[in-house]
């Protein structure tokens, strides 16, 4: 569905919408897994949406057991919010969801953002990364100020996040992309990042940073071009892939995030990341996998708010 489609649903429409991407085969309790038909309730006292489930004796709704358990807001509101994460490539701003939502507050607008970033997140993966696959770091935490004890790249005060993308099965396009924060650059780090998203079997490109020393050993091969000297591209050998995809992540930060604390940076990384690994779908198709990965993902406003020690 596109945008105008999902704006002219009812409420119960919208529901139903998001039922039938949950549920394709059927409506399953979320409490003991069984099938139910002709589940659902009505009547004066039944609220919209309600089921029960003969097998357990419970009663659900599709948003029980997904990142929407509790919600105050409606199924088309939280419809349209996934359509907008899932369309805007460099992502959407708080402010804008509670805008065009029509939300009470920026709390309830930072929160929904928060919870489908949470569903966006694929870990564990189903796969590791096999071929070609490109390794690289970047840093992140705003623009610094101008000092030039200011150090840009490895040495500065920014959060380092390390993205290994595969090529496609030509070797030359873009392939899934994995992106972690981390705390460190050296080699143990690294390579321990790697060596838990990578296959053997893969052979590795990366830059010339010493800490990427020794990944032959490991992988069927490691090679690395010399951005020192100036050397950005040697017949196939380049991490161009890893620079295109910090472009986007750099541009959706700077440009429309303004600002993202290290304790969330994780989940905004599996944002561009998730629509980076299904860019060549459409809005309707990655805003119904998104939805798909709903199950099981809770995250509370007072754990997103808690001060990291």
């Amino acid at each position: 569905m596109n945008l105008i489609e999902i704006a002219e649903l009812s409420e119960e429409e919208a529901r139903e919408e998001i039922e039938k991407v949950r549920w394709p085969e059927g409506t399953v309790c979320p409490h003991c897994g069984c099938i139910v038909e002709d589940g659902r309730m009505t009547g004066k006292t039944a609220r919209s949406g309600l089921y029960y489930c003969k097998h357990c004796n419970k009663e659900f709704t599709v948003t029980v057991g997904t990142v929407m358990e509790d919600t105050h807001l409606s199924m088309k509101q939280w419809l349209l919010a996934f359509h907008l994460m899932c369309s805007s490539k460099k992502g959407v701003s708080a402010l804008q969801l509670q805008r065009e939502l029509g939300l009470g507050s920026y709390k309830t607008a930072w929160h929904l953002a928060h919870r489908i970033r949470l569903a966006m997140n694929d870990f564990p993966v189903e796969r590791l990364l096999s071929g070609i696959v490109e390794v690289d770091e970047t840093y992140v935490g705003g623009k610094p100020p101008r000092d030039p004890k200011n150090k840009r790249g490895r040495g500065t005060e920014k959060t380092p996040v390390v993205a290994m993308i595969e090529r496609g099965k030509d070797g030359t396009d873009a392939g899934k992309a994995i992106v972690k924060k981390t705390k460190f650059v050296d080699g143990a780090t690294l390579k321990g990042i790697i060596g838990a998203f990578v296959s053997k079997n893969a052979d590795i490109i990366t830059d010339e940073w010493k800490a990427y020393n020794g990944l032959s050993k490991s992988y069927a091969s490691h090679q690395h071009v010399n951005h020192g000297k100036g050397e950005y591209s040697r017949a196939n050998v380049h991490v161009n892939n890893n620079e295109a995809f910090f472009a986007v992540l750099k541009r959706g930060i700077f440009g429309i995030y303004h600002h993202v604390s290290e304790k969330h940076l994780d989940r905004y990384c599996q944002e561009f990341s998730f629509r980076w690994n299904l860019r060549y779908v459409s809005d309707g198709t990655r805003c119904d996998e998104a939805i798909k990965q709903v199950v099981d993902k809770r995250i509370m406003r007072r754990d997103l708010m808690k001060k990291e020690r």
